[in-house]
C-alpha cells in the first residue's frame, strides 16, 4: 500500500508541476506587443509566480509595478516592483491598504500607456475596495455568510463584484483608457472570465437582479448601504482590455493522466466539472473504488488504473471543526474504502492550501478508518463537525504541499493496483 500511496503522491506533485504558471505566462507574453515601460499588475495566490515569469522576460521594460498574493505566498523580492500579502479566502485590511495602492499607482495611466494585468484565483479576496458606503467588515460577514450556506465561487463572486469598487470590470474603469493586457490563470470550471478573481477588467455578466436573487436565496443579512451598493449595476462593456486564457483544471487532469501512465497505470478522465458536495463526492469515489476489483468490475475499467476528475467541490458547514473541501472529501471517501485493500483516494487543491489549514488535501486506503479510531477519533462524528483535518492527521493522511505557485481548481483520483 505504501508503494501505491507513493505512487499518488508522485502523480499528483509532477501533475501540480506541469501547470505551474511560469512558462504559461512567457508563451502568453510571446504572443504580444509590449511597449516599453509597461506598467505590471499582479493579484492572486500564483500572482508572484506569474509575476516573476513576467519580470524575467520583460525586466526592465516594466516601468513599476505591484504583486499582491495570499500571505506566504511571496517567494522573495522582485526587482522594481512592490510585494504585498493579504488574507484568504476573507480579504482583511491589508487587501484593502494593498488595492489602494494599487488605484493610485494606475491611477498614473493615461491611454497612452499600457498595463500588463495578471489574474489568478483568489484575487477575489485579495484585491478589494468596498464601494462608498460598505465597510470591509461587512464584505467579510457576507462572505462568511456564502461560504457557510455552501454557495458555489460564481454566487459568490456575483455578489461580491456588487459590492466591490475594483471588480465586476470596474478596476479597468480605474485605468484611465489605458491599453490593458491581461493575462489569467483559470481556478474556475469552464473558465469564465467574468468570475475570475470576480473579472476586475472583464465586463460583467450578471446583473444586480441575479445578485438580489442570491441574497434572497441564502437569506443573507445585509445593511441598507449594502443592498444600496448591491443596486449599484456593473460595467457590461470593457473596451480597453484584451485577456489570454492560460492553465485551467483540464489541463491539470491531463497532465495526471500522463503522468500516472508513464507510471504503469490506465488513466481514465471522468469529469473535469465536478462541482458538488465534498463529502458526497468523497462516498461516490468510494463506491467507484469498490467496484474495480477482479470479477464485479462494472465500469471494465483495466486495473492497474487510476480515476482522474477535476473541479471544485462545496462544503456546507454544520460543526465547528477545520478543515477543507479536499479533507471533507478525503474523510467521506476514508469511511467508505474501510478494509479495501490496493485503492487509494485522493483529493488536493492545485495551490498547496486548503481551507484555513496547512494542508493541501488528503490521501487514505482501506486502513485509514482503522487508525483514526486507534487514534481515538470517531471519523463520522468529524465528518459531521467538519472536522477533517484533525481526523487526517490523526491517520497521517494529510497532504502537505506548502504553497504550489499556481491555482487551478483541485485534483481527485482514485489510484488501484
Amino acid at each position: 500500500m505504501n508503494s501505491l500511496r507513493n505512487k499518488a503522491r508522485l502523480i499528483i506533485d509532477e501533475a501540480i508541476r506541469a501547470v505551474l504558471p511560469e512558462e504559461a505566462v512567457k508563451k502568453a507574453l510571446a504572443g504580444m506587443q509590449l511597449k516599453d515601460g509597461v506598467m505590471l499588475v499582479a493579484i492572486g495566490k500564483a500572482a508572484w509566480n506569474m509575476a516573476f515569469a513576467a519580470h524575467e522576460v520583460l525586466g526592465e521594460r516594466i516601468r513599476e509595478g505591484i504583486v499582491l498574493t495570499k500571505y506566504n505566498h511571496s517567494q522573495g523580492k522582485l526587482k522594481g516592483l512592490r510585494i504585498y500579502e493579504a488574507g484568504h479566502p476573507l480579504p482583511d485590511q491589508n487587501s484593502v491598504l494593498a488595492t489602494g495602492e494599487i488605484l493610485e499607482m494606475v491611477g498614473k495611466l493615461t491611454s497612452k500607456d499600457e498595463l500588463l494585468f495578471l489574474v489568478s484565483g483568489g484575487g477575489s479576496a485579495l484585491f478589494e475596495k468596498p464601494l462608498n458606503g460598505v465597510s470591509i467588515d461587512e464584505v467579510i460577514s457576507v462572505t462568511n455568510q456564502l461560504l457557510a450556506k455552501g454557495a458555489d465561487i460564481v454566487e459568490m463572486n456575483t455578489i461580491r463584484k456588487h459590492l466591490s469598487a475594483v471588480k465586476g470590470g470596474r478596476f479597468a474603469e480605474h485605468c484611465n483608457g489605458a491599453k490593458i493586457h491581461s493575462i489569467v490563470l483559470s481556478d474556475i470550471i469552464g473558465d469564465p472570465l467574468d468570475s475570475i478573481a470576480s473579472g476586475p477588467a472583464y465586463p460583467d455578466i450578471s446583473t444586480t437582479d441575479d445578485a438580489l436573487k442570491i441574497v434572497s436565496k441564502y437569506e443573507l443579512e445585509l445593511s441598507d448601504d449594502c443592498r444600496k451598493a448591491i443596486q449599484q449595476e456593473t460595467p457590461k462593456s470593457i473596451a480597453n482590455c484584451e485577456t489570454v486564457v492560460t492553465g485551467s483544471v483540464a489541463e491539470l487532469c491531463k497532465a495526471a493522466a500522463r503522468i500516472a501512465q508513464q507510471n504503469g497505470f490506465q488513466p481514465y478522465i471522468l469529469s473535469t466539472f465536478i462541482q458538488s458536495e465534498a463529502k458526497e463526492v468523497g462516498y461516490t469515489l468510494a463506491a467507484i473504488g469498490k467496484e474495480i476489483i477482479p470479477g464485479k468490475n462494472a465500469f471494465s475499467f483495466r486495473r492497474p488504473c487510476a480515476i482522474i476528475l477535476g473541479g471544485e467541490t462545496v462544503v456546507h458547514l454544520k460543526g465547528n471543526g477545520i478543515g477543507g473541501r479536499n479533507q471533507e472529501l478525503a474523510l467521506s471517501a476514508a469511511i467508505g474504502i474501510q478494509n479495501l485493500e490496493n485503492v487509494v483516494i485522493c483529493s488536493v487543491g492545485s495551490d498547496g492550501t486548503d481551507g484555513p489549514t496547512e494542508a493541501a488535501g488528503g490521501m487514505v486506503d482501506g486502513q485509514s478508518f482503522k487508525r483514526m479510531k486507534i487514534a481515538g477519533i470517531d471519523p463520522e462524528e468529524k465528518l459531521n463537525q467538519n472536522d477533517s483535518f484533525h481526523a487526517l492527521k490523526a491517520s497521517e493522511d494529510l497532504i502537505i504541499t506548502g504553497p504550489t505557485g499556481t491555482n487551478v481548481n483541485d485534483l481527485m483520483m482514485i489510484l488501484c493496483g
